[in-house]
């Protein structure tokens, strides 16, 4: 079986199954799929919009009604706990909507708020607009950056394609968490 099969077959589950439970980089990799043409913008962006709704939804309800879970428990005295409770406590609304933006507090943060008195309904309703904005854009550059390669590089297999956008992403991500611990390390001088 081909890649060109496999994703068109599974492309979307990867997608929404990866934006559940890692983030950027399966909406990213959505986008360049789409550019390819294996799956439409629309399907990748909706599959990373709702994979990124659930699995925060899951660590939402994990921290609001399996507290006990050792799993829970082992992500409750990670050190970004103080980090989000002070953002929480300052800007609950504001911090909902953002907190899938920042780095090394996704998962963190939905137990977190999970755990306090934020009504159901009104987490629902941010992590439902949080979710649409960054699908989209998580996927559109994902998309934008596929075209960018095929520009510069012409149309390559999609292999080579993918592993560009894989290691792309691999070096934002690197460079994001080394900006996260000179912060981190300047804070603590």
């Amino acid at each position: 079986m081909s890649i060109e099969l496999l994703i068109e077959n599974y492309g979307l589950l990867a997608i929404f199954l990866g934006a559940a439970f890692e983030g950027e980089t399966a909406a990213f990799l959505g986008g360049v799929v789409a550019h390819r043409g294996l799956l439409t913008y629309w399907a990748a962006a909706s599959a990373a919009t709702v994979g990124s709704f659930a699995g925060d939804q899951f660590w939402f309800f994990a921290g609001r009604y399996a507290a006990r879970w050792s799993l829970v428990r082992r992500l409750l005295e990670r050190p970004a706990l103080a980090r989000v409770t002070r953002l929480l406590e300052t800007n609950p609304t504001g911090f909902i909507l953002a907190f899938r933006f920042l780095v090394g507090l996704r998962t963190i943060s939905p137990v977190v708020i999970g755990t306090t008195r934020i009504s159901t309904g009104k987490f629902v309703v941010l992590n439902a607009v949080a979710a649409l904005v960054w699908g989209q854009l998580f996927t559109a550059l994902g998309y934008l950056f596929g075209h960018g390669i095929q520009q510069t590089l012409g149309h390559l297999p999609l292999h080579r394609h993918l592993l560009i956008a894989v290691g792309a992403a691999a070096v934002v991500a690197a460079a994001a968490l080394a900006l996260r611990k000179m912060r981190s390390s300047a804070g603590h001088s």
